[in-house]
């Protein structure tokens, strides 16, 4: 964008994109939820024994709350790496 030619301004843009993605993903969870559709990595929710039954029931259990951190850990992850 703006004729900017640089690895490293692109390398950073691919990085903020998937930043906003994964926070974009989590910000919907509720709407998403109402409509019976869960969108989170279900190898994230398996590790916290999370199904997607507990986040369309709204519960708000330590091990759904854990699932949402390591998630939106990944999303800071990008972030440090633009950083």
């Amino acid at each position: 964008i703006l004729g900017v030619r640089d690895i490293h301004a692109d390398h950073a843009a691919s990085h903020i994109g998937k930043a906003q993605g994964i926070v974009t993903c989590l910000r919907a969870t509720p709407y998403h939820s109402m409509k019976q559709k869960v969108f989170l990595p279900m190898d994230i929710c398996m590790l916290h024994g999370v199904s997607q039954e507990d986040f369309i029931r709204g519960k708000q259990e330590k091990n759904v709350k854990d699932v949402i951190y390591d998630v939106a850990s990944q999303a800071h992850i990008h972030l440090e790496h633009v950083r």
